[in-house]
């Protein structure tokens, strides 16, 4: 177990997840609320809040976290919701863990940031594969000081080179909660 899964297993574990506020961002709020439902796929979906809440409203929903337990937990929570499954593994690796799109709506709620820098390559592939086009991708990130392990910094000109074939940036709106955070609004080509 690398030292980021170990972060997230023991944070889990001790319940020490500042992340997990169990509120969706009013930003997925109101973007979704102008769409139709759909497939939606919520990468490092922790446990659950996301996914449950788009199928809560008509969506078909695969959530993916590497963590054990918030995969434990977003199961526990999501079993009277219907069209919401959860699979536990890397973000990297969608087809090994035959996560199958195509997708309408892809979620990243400080996921990418956490993924080492020589797997991001790989995660946008995978990304790429499953997203059918037009669909929209919303990527929370943290631009600013590392956070945890494994955690890096992202800003727009990596998002603009590392997603620039697949997917048109559309905007992005910066955070301050941390200083130096972001959503990024992406189209697939």
């Amino acid at each position: 177990m690398g030292p980021a899964r170990w972060f997230f297993e023991r944070a889990y574990r001790r319940g020490r997840t500042p992340w997990d506020t169990g509120i969706t961002p009013p930003e997925v709020v109101e973007e979704v609320s102008a769409m139709e439902p759909g497939r939606a796929l919520d990468l490092g979906c922790g446990t659950g809040t996301n996914a449950i809440w788009l199928a809560q409203r008509g969506w078909t929903v695969v959530g993916l976290d590497f963590s054990t337990l918030a995969i434990e937990s977003a199961r526990r929570k999501a079993d009277w919701t219907s069209g919401v499954e959860f699979v536990e593994g890397d973000v990297t690796r969608l087809r090994e863990l035959e996560v199958r799109g195509p997708f309408g709506l892809v979620l990243d709620i400080g996921c990418f940031h956490s993924v080492p820098t020589r797997r991001r390559d790989a995660y946008v592939r995978e990304v790429s594969a499953v997203t059918e086009p037009g669909a929209p991708m919303m990527i929370y990130a943290f631009g600013g000081r590392f956070r945890w392990p494994g955690s890096t910094r992202t800003r727009e000109p990596e998002i603009r080179r590392r997603f620039g074939r697949a997917f048109g940036l559309e905007r992005v709106v910066r955070g301050s909660d941390p200083a130096g955070s972001a959503w990024f609004f992406l189209r697939r080509r």
